[in-house]
């Protein structure tokens, strides 16, 4: 079997997420800025089979698109152009950084390892591969 990735956009920096070959567990794998994700994500396409890119969908509490809804939307289209066999998921991020930082308090780490945005990025595309997961089973 492939991979599933997930990518949580930024403006800066971009965390990737990817599963197991089963497609079991989901697993952190890297924050790239985000200007060099796409040759990022080419070199790890012909290291690795992915079958399906979940984009983080940014969303108010309202569910409306968010500041960085049009960023996204443009990666997204970048993306398609790149990768036109890799079909894309959009997802509903609201609260991951929430819930990275959450993880992060919960695993113990000290407060320096906090602030590290990169690490609440990659979080953030772990949360939002597994909430993925955890839909596709309903």
């Amino acid at each position: 079997m492939s991979r599933i990735l997930a990518i949580d956009y930024g403006r800066k920096r971009t965390g990737l997420a990817v599963t197991d070959p089963l497609q079991i567990i989901a697993g952190g794998l890297a924050t790239v800025a985000s200007f060099q994700l796409l040759d990022w994500l080419r070199g790890y396409m012909q290291r690795e089979q992915v079958e399906l890119v979940v984009v983080g969908e940014p969303l108010q509490t309202n569910g409306q698109p968010s500041e960085n809804h049009g960023r996204v939307m443009q990666f997204v289209t970048a993306f398609r152009r790149a990768f036109p066999s890799v079909p894309v998921v959009l997802y509903d991020e609201r609260f991951t950084s929430v819930l990275a930082h959450q993880a992060m308090l919960d695993g113990g780490l000290r407060k320096k390892a906090r602030r590290d945005k990169a690490l609440v990025d990659e979080i953030s595309a772990t949360i939002i591969l597994q909430s993925y997961l955890e839909s596709r089973k309903k």
